[in-house]
């Protein structure tokens, strides 16, 4: 009877903990979603001569501390701020590409950091804001900033990583490979694009194959901005395909689940492809992401077509993990009449077949990057 009465009170104190946890957490993302709302207000009314929304974005009694010649520590009010938008034609397009790097929530504040550039003046200004909640709504109350010289463009290359934690129903950890998007991340950022990351279901994603030892992979793995992007990846149904000039699909163990079959994701890539003629890409088990992809007319894309990815003849095919692959990827390509190419282990090896741009392993993963990146410039995107 005693045993009985204590694992009831110990059930309960775990529903009220559970209930606790998960309230504090659709808080916090609530908190998050107002203030990207609130600095979304201030891109897109600077972006587009939109007074009233940049109005919006700021508390009233705001100032602004910018830098002008010969004044490192101007004070701008808002309402002087907002009048330099007020002789724009309203929904016009100023030339600034907006973009939020991270916010961190601390009670009722919260401090952002947001890039703006300027492609034709090949500038790059770093906003850093401090807002407050407000009778339930997020204000800017401080906004300070800083400009260099850069080579960002504004064109957008999508990473597609997975969100599957485990090998299917064992409790084996799957992740992406940490390796593989920063040696892609890092190659596309130095040609001036922007990256976004896109998972089935957003949010943080699991990472594996993390080399502190390696100078890039810990470069990144402490760059605060690269980072919240990993942990707040955007969902399908956030992705504008208009934007984007090329997908990529990320490897590691977990991309075998959850994004080859996600239709949205599929149909997003497509019409990357088709419509925009964007390119599709992707490296090692990155590849099995796009071996369902069809075209309008019901062919399979790898048909016809050089694949390179991670050959099912690496794999331990006795192993538990590989038993939980809902599929092969080779076997696949190779059914699906696509011409599934690989080197000697651990050698780099990239197939260019049109825009469709592919790599064996990790040591591909820049190399893949960079076939992209000369085939957009041979296009002149």
């Amino acid at each position: 009877m005693k045993t009985n009465f204590i694992n009831t009170i110990i059930s309960i104190a775990l529903l009220v903990l559970t209930f606790v946890l998960t309230s504090t957490s659709a808080y916090g993302q609530s908190n998050e979603l107002k203030i990207r709302q609130t600095l979304t207000d201030y891109i897109q009314g600077t972006s587009y001569n939109r007074p009233k929304q940049i109005e919006k974005a700021f508390h009233q009694e705001t100032n602004l501390l910018l830098e002008k010649k010969n004044n490192p520590l101007w004070r701008v009010p808002v309402k002087q701020y907002i009048s330099w938008f007020e002789n724009g034609k309203i929904g016009e397009f100023t030339g600034r590409i907006g973009e939020i790097m991270n916010i961190d929530v601390a009670g009722s504040v919260a401090t952002a950091k947001v890039e703006i550039i300027f492609p034709a003046k090949k500038l790059r200004y770093t906003d850093l804001f401090l807002l407050k909640k407000l009778n339930d709504n997020w204000q800017i109350i401080s906004k300070t900033a800083s400009s260099e010289e850069t080579i960002n463009h504004g064109k957008r290359i999508l990473f597609i990583v997975s969100n599957a934690h485990f090998h299917g129903e064992l409790d084996k950890a799957a992740g992406a490979s940490f390796s593989e998007i920063v040696n892609a991340y890092h190659a596309f950022k130095q040609a001036g694009y922007t990256v976004d990351f896109v998972s089935p279901e957003g949010g943080a994603i699991p990472l594996a194959y993390i080399n502190t030892s390696n100078k890039l992979d810990k470069q990144y793995l402490y760059n605060h901005d690269f980072m919240y992007a990993l942990e707040h990846t955007r969902t399908p149904q956030q992705i504008i395909p208009e934007h984007y000039k090329a997908v990529h699909y990320i490897g590691g163990s977990s991309a075998m689940y959850g994004v080859a079959e996600n239709k949205e994701i599929q149909a997003i890539s497509m019409e990357i492809y088709e419509k925009y003629h964007g390119i599709i890409s992707s490296v090692c088990h990155g590849t099995a992401g796009i071996a369902h992809l069809k075209t309008r007319d019901g062919k399979y894309l790898v048909a016809g077509k050089r694949i390179s990815g991670y050959p099912d003849a690496y794999e331990n095919q006795s192993a538990a993990y590989f038993q939980q692959f809902p599929f092969k990827i080779q076997e696949t390509i190779e059914q699906r009449a696509g011409e599934f190419k690989y080197s000697a282990r651990n050698q780099a090896h990239v197939e260019v077949d049109g825009r469709v741009i592919t790599g064996q392993n990790y040591l591909s993963s820049a190399l893949v990057a960079r076939k992209i990146i000369e085939t957009l410039n041979s296009k002149n995107e």
